[in-house]
């Protein structure tokens, strides 16, 4: 099954809908990803898997990158392939840029043809949605937005990003790191550590010289960010009213046991990630043959299982620099335990999320996590009263099964929904939801702000 990563964690875009209101409408269209696109994964997916796909796929271009021109519809139109020159559109050439040095990075360092290995051509859109504020890799292929114009700018400029993403794709034909708990923080962190070598190798920077920041051009101007996460210092890339503070723990003492966002895979990332950023700059030289391939070496080795915790990854790492010429696993281990790996690591809070309280047929509940920010917002809405919003509710409500409902797995950087209809609850990843249940979501999360809270 396919898995979709998105660059912006969840906690972020809620935080910014309450924070910012009078721009509601642009983080709705993020949250909002069109409903049409799940058959198409799931088409994609079965075909992927199909004898021979990924030959055919390789006798194609190295990439290719499309327009969504501001519509939903992927992958859009072809405006630039490998080989071509320049288009003069920004978004379309910086992602050539970054998908150009993500695929130079993986084959001339790591010896890999692709994310998957195989030479597959890989299929970028660029101008996905209007306002959309996200980048995400959905099984296919990667998807950009502009950025809203206000807080974020578009999505293609800060090179990590793509590498970010274009990572995740190698981790899912790989590892295939399941997306809950230790092992999907081991997930966003495997794709920070790789945009990050590939930041600092286009740089010409070694581990020391290198900013460890992953989106550090994203922000406008104004805006009180260095970058959305910060793998050296982790909490501390940004504190701003619209954004609120960087939640990220730099270690195990500060881990966050939650059940938001597939167990807060974007905020607990930011421990693996300082043990990658001590381990590189203590190895020394740049962090792409460094560390990088140590990281490489455990995420294509016998050690790892989807569901690994953090002390396990940490044991696979250390095994590969072992086996790998002039590295010291004494190093990576000392990176491990400044950050509070060990044996006595907490167990992966990766369990399915409760549901909420009944509420009575009376009254609803909607809970959105998840998302490249990894933030949660909850909505409540009356049915009784007489507005036509309540109306409305009680009529989506009273014809909802939540039994026939698909369930896919967990999909990196998307959302994830809680229901409590009053006598049913029902938890929903944003690629499965109904055009009933988006509809409930919209008109409790979106429609009704005073009855939002957000975490």
């Amino acid at each position: 099954m396919s898995r979709i990563h998105c660059f912006l964690p969840p906690y972020l875009l809620d935080h910014l809908e309450r924070t910012r209101p009078e721009a509601a409408q642009r983080w709705r269209s993020t949250l909002a990803v069109d409903g049409r696109m799940r058959a198409a994964r799931h088409e994609a997916a079965a075909s992927k898997a199909a004898p021979g796909a990924r030959d055919s796929a390789a006798a194609g271009p190295d990439w290719v990158v499309h327009t969504a021109a501001n519509g939903t519809a992927l992958p859009g139109q072809p405006v630039r392939s490998a080989g071509d020159p320049e288009s003069g559109d920004a978004a379309v050439d910086e992602a050539a840029t970054g998908i150009s040095g993500s695929l130079a990075l993986f084959d001339e360092v790591y010896g890999r043809d692709s994310y998957d290995g195989r030479g597959a051509t890989v299929t970028l859109t660029v101008h996905y949605d209007r306002d959309y504020v996200n980048a995400f890799w959905d099984g296919t292929q990667l998807v950009f937005g502009d950025g809203d114009g206000e807080v974020f700018q578009r999505f293609t400029r800060p090179v990590d990003v793509l590498g970010h993403e274009f990572t995740h794709a190698v981790t899912e034909h790989t590892a295939a790191l399941a997306y809950r708990g230790q092992s999907g923080a081991l997930n966003e962190s495997v794709s920070d550590v790789f945009a990050s070598c590939l930041k600092q190798r286009l740089l010409g920077q070694d581990a020391r010289q290198g900013d460890w920041l992953i989106g550090a051009e994203l922000f406008y101007p104004g805006i009180n960010a260095r970058g959305l996460r910060d793998m050296a210092n982790p909490g501390t890339a940004y504190d701003d009213p619209a954004l609120g503070k960087d939640p990220q723990p730099a270690d195990m003492a500060h881990y966050v046991d939650t059940t938001d966002d597939n167990g807060g895979v974007h905020i607990n990332s930011g421990i693996p990630n300082r043990a990658f950023h001590l381990a590189a700059t203590a190895l020394g030289g740049s962090s792409w043959e460094g560390a990088g391939r140590v990281w490489y070496a455990a995420l294509t080795g016998p050690d790892l299982s989807p569901d690994i915790d953090f002390a396990g990854f940490a044991a696979a790492t250390v095994a590969a620099a072992g086996r790998l010429e002039g590295v010291d696993p004494a190093l990576v281990q000392q990176a491990w335990d400044d950050v509070g790996v060990g044996s006595s690591a907490p167990a992966d809070p990766s369990g399915p999320p409760p549901a909420g309280p009944g509420a009575g047929a009376a009254r609803i509940i909607v809970r959105r996590s998840g998302g490249f920010a990894g933030r949660t917002t909850v909505g409540e809405a009356e049915l009784t009263g007489d507005d036509p919003t309540s109306a409305e509710l009680r009529d989506l409500v009273g014809r909802i099964d939540v039994r026939g409902l698909w369930t896919s797995a967990p999909q990196a950087d998307r959302f994830i929904y809680e229901f409590d209809l009053g006598d049913r609850q029902v938890t929903v990843h944003e690629q499965d939801l109904t055009d009933d249940l988006r509809r409930v979501a919209h008109l409790v999360l979106d429609d009704r702000p005073p009855g939002h809270h957000d975490r």
